[in-house]
């Protein structure tokens, strides 16, 4: 029975590199493409069936940053497939990131290099905004927009006899002090991408907890740094161009500086490779690339509680409700009119 794949992000990047691994490692799955712009959609659709022509890829138009959106793509999955056996959630924004540019420098000359590039910790911040939601743009698109997801399709992903798995692609810039529960939608703070990316790290132990007496199992993986659209709308492309050699050379002394999506990706294609019962529910497991170029995976163990991971399951619970109460009474609203 061919496996069916669904990849939120697909379009580029390291959802991209992970679509072309897949279908190297088993060209009979079918591989549906989950990314909010139709063009850039069907353009790495073409591209994946130039290397893999009889591949079955399917194209899904989902926007995670939007409720309705994921609700209707939702059902469109559920009217195709009668059951998933990988979801993974790559689809991330990091909007106007701003660099800290005497912390950059000051860093590149110190024995912090390596960690402020590894983490952009005390480098980067972003300016986040509310969507037409009422949600943080950042906390909507990286978290909610894919727990939604996962509760409208959990039909198909929680079956008896079946065994299907959900794949986060989380950061090493998630981190504990970014993140508050009084704020988990991080409104009053500078570092939306680092708490939605922790808050990712706690969801994947809470699903864990609750769904894997029903045959679904998370995993939090992280590309390590890896030149994407992300990255390179960070600097100006004139900065890139002076540093990446730089990065390589870099990369001889450590293990995190992945640099491309095919070695980001690493991770991602080994938990395909995985049986989900040998994996650790609190372990994050890195793609690494050594210095002369080896990729491989490492699990780590994450910074994460139950207690603060079993809170915003019933959070995002709370959330729900209150979203898709408020998008029926915008139905309703319209209907009237």
């Amino acid at each position: 029975m061919e496996k069916v794949v669904v990849v939120t992000g697909a379009n580029s990047g390291i959802g991209l590199a992970l679509c072309q691994r897949l279908l190297a490692e088993d060209s009979q799955l079918r591989l549906c493409l989950a990314c909010r712009n139709p063009n850039r959609a069907e353009a790495a659709r073409s591209a994946l069936l130039t290397s893999h022509p009889d591949a079955h890829i399917d194209l899904l138009h989902l926007d995670v940053g939007s409720v309705q959106s994921v609700l209707s793509a939702a059902q469109e999955v559920k009217a195709r497939y009668s059951r998933l056996d990988y979801l993974y959630l790559n689809a991330g924004i990091m909007p106007n990131p701003q660099v800290d540019m005497k912390a950059l420098f000051k860093g590149l000359f110190s024995s912090n290099v390596i960690n402020m590039f590894a983490t952009a910790e005390g480098l980067l911040t972003q300016q986040d905004r509310l969507n037409p939601d009422g949600l943080q743009e950042v906390f909507a698109t990286n978290l909610f927009g894919h727990f939604l997801l996962i509760r409208e399709l959990e039909a198909l992903l929680c079956q008896e006899g079946h065994t299907s798995r959900v794949v986060w692609t989380s950061s090493s810039n998630a981190r504990r002090s970014a993140f508050s529960m009084d704020d988990m939608q991080h409104s009053r703070g500078t570092e939306p991408y680092s708490s939605s990316k922790y808050a990712s790290d706690l969801l994947s132990l809470a699903l864990n907890r609750r769904k894997n007496s029903e045959g679904m199992f998370s995993s939090v993986m992280c590309p390590g740094l890896v030149m994407t659209n992300l990255t390179y709308g960070i600097l100006p492309p004139f900065f890139w161009t002076l540093i990446m050699p730089i990065m390589y050379f870099i990369r001889i002394f450590t293990n995190t500086f992945t640099l491309t999506p095919y070695n980001g990706a690493e991770a991602l294609h080994e938990l395909f490779l995985r049986k989900p019962e040998s994996l650790d529910p609190r372990a994050k497991y890195h793609s690494l690339t050594s210095g002369l170029g080896t990729n491989y995976t490492q699990p780590r163990q994450m910074d994460i509680d139950d207690g603060m991971a079993e809170g915003l399951y019933v959070k995002l619970l709370d959330l729900e409700k209150a979203v898709r109460r408020k998008l029926s009474q915008e139905n309703s609203d319209m209907e009237s009119h």
